[in-house]
């Protein structure tokens, strides 16, 4: 197993109190293969991944409980100095705005050769050779020119492209994909998805996946784990997850997908909203947009019930007690 998260923990204190924006959720990424992390804005995605690199904002975040092991080692425990060697090295992350994420004064080319020399310590004419490989490794067209060109010159898929240059230059065993195909248009997500799965299987890296678009995960993922308000609601492999979806919010998030909709009818939609993250209700935290629901979901908080062939749902109706 290369990567096993086990009741992590991620809390911000906020003024207006304390916000549990990952709360014990656990899981494992196998060797070579891609889990794909999904929900709506605000469920958790993010701070996951952010958790994983270390990188949670200290104040006001703070990673509060549970364990992250790297290949039987558990990161969490590492010092800084040593946290340091393995981002970028053997953890990389693809951020979901590329223009925000690279410097505009610097070109393109010398950022992905800044990464190389930062990790692989080479000197200026082999870590510049090693960038122009990865921009043509990651299917940037003629890369010598492309070397010196400024972000504000790229297109948005260029810009993706050139972000996974820099986060593929030490051949890392995960790559963490946050939102990798937001904001680019449909044909280059294509593109984008199909050069991920390429470089998975070129270079033999695990991936964890981050994003709300369930046709993105059809694509991609292996398994599947479906958060919601911070906790895990249904993870299951991938093919399961889409043929036999068990919890009613991932039943409604496939719902609204195109196709899986019946044609000439408009999408349906989950109603309500997230809960507040300071107020979170006692129960299940999905009961309020619910239509399944029963009178124990507004009390008590359901487990993640085992239904068989690695596939868990957080919802009372599996409880096999009560039916």
């Amino acid at each position: 197993m290369l990567l096993k998260v086990n009741n992590l923990e991620t809390i911000f204190r906020m003024a207006r109190g304390e916000v549990r924006a990952v709360d014990r959720i656990s899981f494992n990424i196998k060797s070579g293969k891609t889990l794909g992390l999904v929900g709506e804005s605000g469920c958790g995605k993010s701070v996951t991944a952010l958790s994983i690199m270390r990188l949670v904002p200290d104040p006001p975040g703070k990673i509060a409980g549970g364990s992250i092991e790297l290949e039987g080692n558990d990161i969490l425990k590492l010092p800084e100095k040593e946290m340091r060697k393995i981002r970028g090295n053997e953890i990389s992350i693809v951020f979901q705005e590329p223009l925000s994420s690279l410097n505009p004064v610097f070109s393109c080319g010398e950022q992905v050769r800044e990464a190389i020399v930062l990790h692989q310590h080479l000197g200026r004419k082999d870590s510049k050779t090693e960038a122009i490989e990865m921009l043509r490794r990651v299917r940037i067209p003629d890369p010598e020119t492309r070397y010196k060109n400024y972000p504000h010159q790229m297109s948005g898929g260029m810009r993706q492209r050139v972000m996974i240059a820099m986060a593929l230059s030490c051949q890392p065993k995960l790559l963490i994909a946050d939102e990798p195909t937001t904001a680019l248009d449909v044909s280059v997500q294509a593109q984008i998805i199909e050069l991920l799965q390429d470089l998975r299987e070129e270079l033999g890296m695990s991936i964890l996946l981050i994003t709300h678009d369930l046709a993105v995960i059809a694509q991609m993922a292996d398994t599947v784990v479906v958060m919601y308000a911070g906790k895990i609601v249904e993870k299951a492999p991938a093919g399961k997850l889409f043929s036999d979806p068990s919890h009613p919010y991932t039943q409604g998030l496939l719902a609204s997908m195109p196709g899986y909709s019946i044609p000439g009818k408009s999408l349906p939609v989950i109603p309500g909203s997230v809960p507040d993250p300071v107020k979170l209700p006692p129960g299940c935290r999905f009961s309020d947009r619910c239509g399944k629901r029963i009178e124990k979901c507004f009390n008590e908080e359901p487990p993640l019930f085992n239904l068989g062939d690695s596939h868990f749902s957080r919802c009372w109706l599996h409880n096999k007690e009560e039916n």
